[in-house]
């Protein structure tokens, strides 16, 4: 830590709490029974790329899936299914982004869409009185700087943002393929598996 001027989070699996699962069940039980196929944490097929890198709209996604349900389901429903692996902020977490936030650098790279990052906005509403982006030097969304993690020029391009060199940056993501990339821009990693040893960084 000494050697690290910035901490950047991941947000979804690191700093909120997600289950992938969840909406996996909840697009089953509006009669997508191949959703595993279509989409899983690590291997996406190109609309679900599209939408997280702002290629598309929120409208043309829902458009998209609405064909795979049953007859009858609406796009709220979509949305709700789409929605449901998204959790909850721990008021641990929460306490330690707000500690950090007065004491080091810390910024955010995150994969993630439209509609995911309103419902992430209402958890940490529901959590915190705090607004959000005020925690952090910098909130990088995919859908808004239309380029992905692990795409190393990725996070060259976040480094040149925060006018940091990426020797000094340490990365924290639960997805081993965002390591990876992470690592071969040059920056510090933490593989987030057990909470444990995430907070025995910061102790």
């Amino acid at each position: 830590m000494e050697e690290v001027e910035l901490i950047l989070f991941d947000l979804g699996g690191v700093l909120i709490n997600i289950d992938y699962q969840a909406t996996e069940k909840a697009f089953i039980a509006i009669g997508v029974t191949d959703f595993h196929e279509k989409y899983t944490q690590f291997q996406q097929n190109e609309l679900f790329n599209q939408f997280e890198t702002g290629q598309i709209s929120a409208q043309h996604f829902i458009n998209k899936l609405l064909p795979f349900t049953q007859k009858g389901s609406s796009p709220n429903e979509v949305v709700h299914a789409w929605n449901a692996m998204i959790g909850e902020f721990s008021q641990e977490k929460i306490d330690l982004l707000i500690r950090l936030s007065k004491e080091k650098r810390i910024a955010l790279l995150s994969n993630t869409n439209e509609l995911h990052m309103i419902q992430v906005m209402r958890a940490w509403e529901n959590a915190c009185a705090i607004p959000f982006e005020s925690l952090f030097e910098q909130v990088f969304l995919s859908h808004e700087i239309h380029q992905r993690k692990p795409d190393v020029q990725t996070f060259e391009w976040v480094c040149n943002q925060l006018n940091i060199s990426p020797s000094q940056v340490l990365f924290i993501d639960d997805n081993p393929q965002h390591i990876e990339g992470a690592n071969a821009a040059g920056l510090k990693t933490h593989f987030y598996k057990d909470p444990k040893d995430f907070y025995a960084l910061f102790s």
